[in-house]
């Protein structure tokens, strides 16, 4: 293990993650809500942490490997979380305890929208540009960006980026280059982000509430700046632009780079995965509205369509925006919507959950082995359209799903051990695992009414879904540690 090049490249990440604490105090200079100073004090606690972390190693120029990439991500996302979370814990207005102010942090980095804040419409605007910039900053990763940026500090990228990106396939590079890789993802990330903050502003909310749900919509994050989220606004128009920008995110975003680049369309409908990820959102969505007019009958038809709609893609695609109370919602919608959030987006995008392309793959295994049962010397390939997908990936998607389920019942098993009923424990662990935010039971508005145990085992759920479990769980192995 190179420890000297590890702590060089997380001292050097910290620093630059010190500079994003500087936009809020512009907005709080601008909007004069005289909550400057905790920001002030978060930039130089964490540059002066990054800066004694980088000085004793920073003439070290050794190679960074794929086990030192692991080590990285994981201490990294662990350490981002503790000091993005210094603002929020020195902010008078928020009088938030250590707890508190790092699940936060921990919420917005990891893009699961999950809260312990109420009264938002009254928080300063610095406060609540902050928890939003957070999670923009997150939905693609602070390591994808910082790969772009470390080789000209003669930090190189691959194993960072090998460590961090979701998905069963960790190799597709959309550029020969990694550093061009990582610019490519986040020209595209950038380009979505002004078009949703445009969109929105064009259907009727302010350039302030316009920039906040672009950056948490793109993320798929789901923190809002208003406790009723985006029901706040009470508006189709806002509704639809969200519904649009959260199924978009929700797609591997190397196909939009593929439409940017190539100005075509026709590789959507090629993607195996991007049709199962639309096809699972239409059947949901219609057996949510469905199901809400055969409860509530006909009335304003037209705004039960729109609510099904939007709460079917918000919570399937792991957004957690709300436009009603879900969970008060008759019959079995509420815990079929939490059952969504297991299924997730593509890979390669910002959503949580499992990922659409893992289901697929355990689809199409789980038919094969029906068809063995008839033709059992057959030999038959798993296929991703005309691609056979090699038996080591297969075997990779069938171990997640092992590890995840383990993983799940341990949480559930800690979560009721705090005091939880039944319902509030599982959604609890669903709704952090799988980067959710809201859940049933008591948490259904936040997590302000659980345990510090609790909120601590949330921070975990929430730094293993969006690490996709194994980047965590590989360094408590011997194999890890052994030379």
């Amino acid at each position: 293990m190179n420890w000297a090049v590890v702590q060089r490249i997380l001292g050097l990440l910290l620093m630059m993650f010190s500079i994003t604490m500087l936009p809020p105090i512009l907005f709080s200079l601008y909007y004069a809500d005289n909550s400057w100073l905790p920001f002030v004090e978060g930039f130089l606690l964490t540059l002066a942490a990054g800066f004694l972390c980088w000085l004793p190693v920073h003439r070290t120029r050794r190679e960074l490997r794929l086990r030192d990439g692991f080590l990285v991500v994981a201490a990294f996302w662990t350490v981002l979380g503790s000091f993005g979370a210094a603002p929020l814990y020195f902010a008078d207005a928020l009088s938030l305890s250590v707890t508190d102010a790092i699940f936060e942090s921990v919420s917005g980095l990891t893009t699961t929208g999950a809260t312990v804040l109420v009264g938002l419409d009254e928080l300063p605007r610095s406060i609540l540009y902050y928890r939003q910039q957070l999670q923009w900053l997150g939905g693609m990763g602070i390591i994808v960006l910082a790969v772009a940026v470390l080789p000209m500090l003669g930090v190189g990228g691959m194993q960072l980026y090998r460590a961090e990106t979701p998905g069963p396939v960790k190799d597709t590079k959309l550029t020969p280059r990694i550093t061009e890789t990582a610019k490519a993802l986040w020209y595209v990330y950038l380009a979505f982000t002004i078009s949703c903050m445009i969109g929105y502003r064009i259907a009727g909310m302010g350039w302030f509430d316009a920039l906040c749900h672009a950056f948490s919509t793109v993320a798929i994050g789901g923190f809002s700046p208003h406790d009723m989220s985006i029901g706040y606004f009470d508006s189709a128009a806002v509704d639809l632009v969200a519904i649009f920008f959260m199924f978009a995110a929700g797609i591997n975003f190397s196909l939009h780079f593929y439409a940017w680049r190539y100005v075509s369309v026709k590789h959507y409908s090629q993607d195996p995965e991007f049709r199962a990820y639309a096809s699972f959102l239409m059947v949901l969505s219609l057996v949510v509205v469905v199901s809400l007019f055969a409860y509530r009958g006909f009335i304003d038809p037209g705004q039960t369509i729109i609510n099904g709609l939007f709460q079917a893609v918000s919570i399937a695609t792991t957004t957690g925006f709300t436009t009603e109370n879900f969970s008060a919602w008759p019959a079995a919608i509420p815990v079929m919507l939490v059952f969504a959030s297991f299924i997730g987006g593509s890979a390669g995008s910002t959503a949580g959950g499992i990922k659409v392309i893992r289901w697929l793959l355990v689809y199409k295994q789980g038919v094969r082995e029906i068809v063995r049962l008839v033709h059992p010397s057959a030999e038959i390939p798993v296929k991703l359209g005309n691609k056979a997908v090699p038996y080591r990936v297969v075997d990779a998607v069938w171990g997640f799903f092992s590890v995840y389920i383990i993983v799940f019942g341990a949480m559930l098993l800690a979560m009721m051990s705090t005091g939880l009923d039944q319902v509030t424990a599982f959604s609890a662990v669903a709704a952090t695992l799988n980067n959710l935010g809201p859940g049933l039971g008591d948490v259904a508005s936040g997590f302000m009414g659980v345990s510090d145990t609790a909120k601590w085992i949330a921070v975990g759920g929430m730094l293993l879904g969006r690490l996709e479990i194994f980047t965590l769980l590989v360094l408590i192995t011997p194999t890890f540690w052994r030379r």
